[in-house]
Order: C-alpha cells, then structure tokens, then sequence
C-alpha cells in the first residue's frame, strides 16, 4: 500500500510571504544579522574588521562590494581542501559550476544546505501561488531535467552544476511530491550519463503516463523547446516502443535500460492512439495538449535570454498557459513569481526578504560610465552607490547584489531589473538584462534585449516564408577597420538570398541605440554581416557545453560571444553556409 504523502499547506506559505514581505525592511535586517553570527569565524569576513558587528550599516562600511574574480582564491581554497572556515561558519561540502554560457567557462560557487532550503523556500512560495490560479490534482509532472555528472575537486568536495545539486540531494524529491509535481521518470533516467538518452526516455515516460501529467517543466523554456523539437524526429520510434514493449537499441546504459524495462509494455492501443494525434497536427501546432490530455500549464524559466523561445514553445502549447518560473542564479535565488496568470513577457519576482541580503546600484547614476565603457573595464572599477531592498524606486532600473547564505558577501551578481512595483514592502522586480552581455565598440551600447529585438523584427520578414530563426547569437569582430557587429542565425529551412539581404540590414537598422546610429552614420563601426549557419550548429553549441559538464536543463545559448569564448566561436565559424553584409545605412 502507498503510504499518504504530505501536501503542502499552501495557505500556510502564502500566510507566512504576506507577513514577511509586509516587513520587509526588518525582515533584511534579520536575515543579515543571521548570516553574518552564523558565519562570523570565517576568515573572509575576520580579515575585513566587522568584529562581530552584525547591523547593515557597519557591515556596508568594512566589506567591500565585489566580482567572482574578487572571491575565487577563497573558493578555490576550498574546493582544494582547506579545512579552515574560509567564506562560511560551517564547511563548504559542494560546489556549484554556473552554466558557464557567459563568459565560456564554468564559476565555481559554494553550495551548502542553507541554500538548498532557499531553493525549497522559492519552489514552495511559486507553487504556492500558482496551484491558486491553476490547482493540480496528485497526478505526475513531465519535468526534462537532467543532472550533469558530478565529479570532485582536488580537495574532495562534490562538484556539479546546480541544477545538478538541488536535483540529487534528497529534498528535492521530497518537495516535488509534496507539491504532487512527482517527475514521471525514474531517477536513472534523470541521472543517465547521457542527455540524448534521458530526453528520449523523459518523452517514452510522458507518453506511459499521458493521462496523469498535469504539468510539463523544466528549468529554462529552451529544454523543453529542444525537447519537443526533438519529439518530430523520433515520435515514430517511440510508437514502435510503445506497440512493442521493447526499448529501442538507441539507448545503451543498461541502468536506464531496466528502469525503463519496468514501465514499458505493450500497447498497441496507446501507440495507435499517439499515431493519430500526431498524424492529425497541423505543424505540429497544440503538440503538448495533444499528447497530454490533463495538462494544466507549461512551467519553466522564460524570461531574459529564454523569451526568443516563447513563440515556438506557445506553438506547441496551443491553448496551454505559459507560466514563468522563479528568479535566481547558480549564486542564490532572488524572487518569486507571485502572479502566475501575467504571460512571461510581463512576469516580475517578489524579492523573498529572508532568503538573502539584497542592495540595489542604481544604474542612472551611471550613464555617463556606460557611453565610456569598453568590455566593461570602467564598470566594475567605478564605485557604486547602492541602495537598500526597500528603497528602490519604481520604474528605475538597478544593477542586483546578493549576501547570500552560502559564502558570497556584496557579490555583484551582473544583472540589471526594473523595478515594476511593490508587494507589500518588498519590490517587484522585471528582469532586464545581464550587464557583461553588450555588443558594444565604440560609444555603442547594445544589450542581450537589444539584440532580441533586433532579432525579433528581422525575423518577421523569413515568417512571410514559414520560415523561423531556431536560435541566434552574435559577436564583435574587431578584426576589421572599424569594427563590426556579426549575428549568427540558424534558420529552419531555405530563404533565398536577397531575403537574407534584407533581414541583414533590418538587423542593422534595428538597434537603434544612439550611439550605434551615429557610428555607423559616420562610419565608426562598419556594416553588420549576418552569418547563416548550417541546420544543427546550436546543437554542437550545447552538445560542447555539456562535454564541458554542463547539464542540459541549465543551458542558455550564448548570445554575445566574448574574446574568451573561442569554442563557441570556433563551432559558429566552422558552420558558416552563406554570409551577408548590411547596405542599410
């Protein structure tokens, strides 16, 4: 007999957010209080002076605001080995790998308890909030997760990326079921060594138990995007599994193999049944609630660099509700979604008082700094004013520092929000753009929202063909004189060529920050290329991340290409197929 899972009180969590971001000002204080007792023996905050001071005022005046460049000797100390406390009161037993799509390679970020309850704390908050819009009953959740491998440091501390850590530590299965959001795969599938495997297996065991899923997820729209991009190449297959109750010979790893073996008999009636509903698509247009009958919504990170996959994802949605999920990084969380019914594009986060320590740079104050900033030399050298989580101003936009849980103190995390309003006292925020993704070469500024766009609007002169962009990126080629904007796209079938001339100088005339029309006016920096990439290039893109131990549920494209990135690069260049330059100014 199964034993009775715990639900999760939601009205208790929705109780306990509304008391807490109606103080929200103490609330902060506290929350610095307790982190700064908890973790006053560590060397990091001794070597600064606080002396046990705990309140904002002495702690902004002796610890310094600072990058990832700033605290890893400290990390790699423990990652090493180091038996002192460095960065935290208690050890530091795991580190987390960001995606490493920013700058090309991978941060090491300490990952302790106290911040896998956080991640908790956020997940149950959402959930919370969205079950009262849109109430699940217990049934299963198709969620495309998979965890990277997780390796060891030198010093023997576990190392993966975070998704990767919140997913293999024993809450994390614990919550989902209490939010009846059970992942409808067995673990081996989600741990298998192999992405392409899991993702064939997640689709065979959605479609076992198509009539129970009541959500689908994943960490970022581009997963399950890619999930059912890949769901038109292999539908047939998995039909033929399912009618014959054997697996395919594609998937290897014995382990996965079993587990699968478990769930899959035959079927003929549901093969049949799978067959039909896909043979009577149109473009595979309402792919999701086809196959899954009793699905509520689709779930999953969506905005900043996700919002170019919203088209496609609601077009395999239908009718489906597209809902956002939280706001965080591998360096901690920041905000929830509170307001599920609002489309992706409008989502904004309510800042969780207690789950961190959070100051605001404004970015007005800056403007002059931007024009002059060359890959962002003077911006992290100038000396920020920042201002605290209650006294942000609505409709400025500011730059996030997070004192998290885990070890990182006035840490810039690079991201830039507008704040929409407030909830209670705590502020809402938009999320805007990263900092360090600019396209820029002289007193040009253009950002990754910028080149969206820009994208965007190029884009509509290829959907008069029924032609689509499948991902883009974009990159500074200095190696001319003067300098240029190149943007890669890969696009899902054949557009001749004066088209792409045309979307070439659409693109150039898109950005139309005013530093860039008054160099390109006069020449400062030199025509935009479009580059056209062979079908697949972005998949080598993400299949290069993962060799280097990225999980695929952490994955973003890389939308700017920096000077440190050149694996990526390199993949862009190598699939060039045509190459155009824009006539538009």
């Amino acid at each position: 007999m199964l034993e009775k899972m715990e639900v999760l009180d939601v009205g208790k969590v929705i109780e306990e957010f509304e008391a807490m971001t109606k103080d929200a000002g103490n609330v902060q204080r506290e929350t610095l209080k307790k982190i700064l007792e908890e973790n006053g023996s560590a060397e990091y905050l001794q070597n600064l002076g606080l002396n046990g001071r705990t309140d904002p005022e002495s702690f902004k005046t002796c610890v310094p605001i600072v990058t990832h460049k700033d605290l890893e000797p400290y990390i790699q100390r423990i990652a090493d080995g180091a038996s002192s406390p460095i960065l935290t009161g208690k050890p530091i037993t795991t580190i987390s790998l960001s995606s490493g799509t920013t700058q090309g390679k991978p941060k090491f970020v300490p990952f302790n308890d106290e911040l896998m309850e956080t991640t908790l704390q956020i997940y149950r908050t959402s959930y919370a909030f969205r079950n009262r819009q849109f109430p699940i009953e217990n049934g299963k959740a198709l969620q495309f997760i998979y965890s990277s491998k997780q390796s060891k440091t030198k010093g023997g501390l576990f190392t993966g990326t975070a998704t990767t850590n919140v997913f293999r530590n024993s809450q994390f299965k614990n919550a989902m079921n209490a939010m009846q959001s059970q992942c409808c795969s067995p673990d081996e599938v989600i741990f298998g060594p192999d992405f392409h495997q899991s993702l064939y297996c997640h689709l065979l065991c959605g479609l076992i138990f198509r009539e129970e899923i009541q959500l689908v997820f994943s960490t970022f729209a581009h997963s399950i995007v890619h999930a059912f991009r890949t769901f038109e190449q292999v539908w047939e297959e998995l039909c033929a599994d399912i009618r014959e109750g054997v697996l395919t010979s594609r998937i290897a790893f014995p382990s996965v193999r079993l587990a699968m073996a478990k769930l899959l008999k035959p079927n003929p009636e549901l093969a049949d049944l799978i067959h039909k509903k896909c043979s009577g698509l149109s473009n595979w247009y309402g792919l999701i609630p086809a196959l899954f009958p009793n699905v509520k919504y689709i779930y999953g990170i969506m905005t900043g660099s996700m919002e170019p996959y919203l088209q496609k994802l609601r077009h395999y949605a239908g009718d489906l509700p597209l809902l956002s999920a939280d706001y965080g990084s591998s360096e901690g969380w920041i905000g929830a979604n509170v307001n599920p019914n609002v489309p992706p594009e409008l989502a904004t986060y309510v800042v969780l008082p207690n789950i961190g320590y959070f100051e605001f740079i404004p970015l007005k104050e800056n403007v002059e700094e931007h024009v002059q900033d060359k890959v962002n030399a003077s911006l992290l050298s100038m000396k920020p004013k920042p201002v605290g989580l209650t006294a942000v101003k609505v409709g400025e936009e500011y730059e996030v520092i997070i004192t998290s849980v885990a070890g990182l103190y006035r840490y810039r995390l690079g991201d830039v929000v507008r704040v929409m309003g407030f909830h209670n006292s705590s502020p809402e925020l938009k999320f805007v753009c990263r900092r360090n993704l600019m396209l820029t070469i002289n007193i040009d500024k253009n950002t990754e929202k910028d080149l969206q766009l820009a994208v965007e609007e190029a884009a509509k002169l290829i959907a008069e063909q029924k032609m689509e962009v499948v991902d883009f990126s974009s990159h500074v080629d200095s190696s001319t004189d003067p300098g240029h904007y190149v943007i890669f796209w890969e696009i899902s079938g054949e557009v001749s060529d004066e088209v792409l001339k045309e979307c070439c100088n659409c693109l150039d005339r898109s950005f139309v920050d005013a530093g860039y029309v008054s160099s390109r006016k006069v020449n400062a920096i030199g025509p935009l290329e479009l580059r056209v990439v062979r079908w697949g290039t972005f998949q080598k893109i993400l299949d290069h991340y993962v060799g280097l131990g990225a999980a695929l549920s952490q994955f973003k494209t890389p939308r700017c290409i920096g000077p440190t990135n050149n694996g990526v690069l390199q993949i862009l260049c190598d699939n060039v197929a045509n190459s155009y330059f824009s006539t538009g100014f």
